[in-house]
């Protein structure tokens, strides 16, 4: 059987290690399972959300939630750690610091780095949160802006955020590879994690749910490794490329069991590839 021309869609799909094809309706009874599972309480403390999950204000669970989700590649440990590590500098308080901090309250930065993310890139989040957080109250405003009616989904948010985050004469241009934008293929993977945090709500207690004019149904998948597997070992993506138009496909194909909350399936596919447990 051709793998990359399976029917779609269609009431199977084609598990490429397994050499079987699976039902929808088992596929789907699969995933819910799985969301099930892994969207609790427990998830929270050995991920990156266990960072923004220390506050209460919008603007400290913004600054800090979008800090580690750019800093979220390698081991879930050592990301929480580096964040933490920031929020530390920032005395523990990432709002009132951001807004209130003076020039040479940022030298205690000039020493933190996470893998290839330096003090350039520090240095210029700081210079980006100060001027957008003493002028705009909430963080949402920088990405929904761009949305446009009729948008199904967040790429231009995507797309114009990257462009206001550089919008500046001094904006280094090595920081622009921790920040995507789908222009280049990018699979946004954090912007997208970053994105399911704070604009899905649910009774699960993971997600924060803060955002209200971007919708649920508008986020895409956030692809990192595990994810990309585990969709490809259930037939749910087949471009050969980890790109852009692979994180359309996948979210377009999980759409057809939820078209208004695609991305909770982002629990399912990360805990199935984590945990390291066979599908079937």
């Amino acid at each position: 059987m051709d793998r990359v021309a399976l029917r779609w869609p269609g009431s199977f799909y084609f598990c490429g290690e397994m050499d079987i094809l699976i039902p929808h309706t088992a596929l789907f009874t699969l995933l819910n399972d799985a969301v099930r599972r892994y969207n609790t309480p427990d998830f929270i403390q050995n991920d990156p959300i266990s960072v923004p999950h220390r506050f209460s204000r919008l603007q400290d669970r913004e600054i800090t939630g979008f800090w580690a989700a750019t800093l979220a590649w390698g081991q879930r440990k050592t990301i929480i750690q580096s964040a933490n590590r920031l929020v530390e500098l920032m005395d523990g308080a990432p709002y009132d610091f951001i807004v209130h901090h003076q020039e040479q309250d940022r030298a205690r930065f000039l020493d933190f780095k996470h893998r290839t993310f330096q003090a350039t890139d520090t240095l210029w989040f700081l210079e980006f949160f100060q001027q957008y957080y003493r002028s705009h109250n909430s963080l949402e405003h920088a990405f929904a802006r761009h949305l446009r009616p009729g948008d199904a989904t967040v790429e231009n948010a995507l797309r114009g955020f990257h462009h206001d985050f550089f919008d500046h004469p001094y904006a280094p241009e090595r920081t622009r590879k921790h920040v995507a934008t789908p222009e280049r293929g990018s699979t946004c993977k954090r912007l997208n994690m970053f994105l399911r945090w704070m604009v899905r709500r649910d009774d699960a207690g993971v997600d924060f749910g803060l955002w209200k004019n971007i919708r649920p149904s508008q986020l895409l998948i956030p692809l990192d490794v595990h994810v990309e597997r585990v969709a490809r070992q259930l037939g749910l993506l087949h471009r050969k490329q980890t790109d852009w138009q692979a994180v359309l496909e996948l979210t377009g194909r999980l759409r057809t069991f939820d078209p208004d909350d695609p991305v909770k399936y982002d629990f399912a596919l990360f805990g199935l590839g984590v945990l390291e447990q066979r599908p079937f």
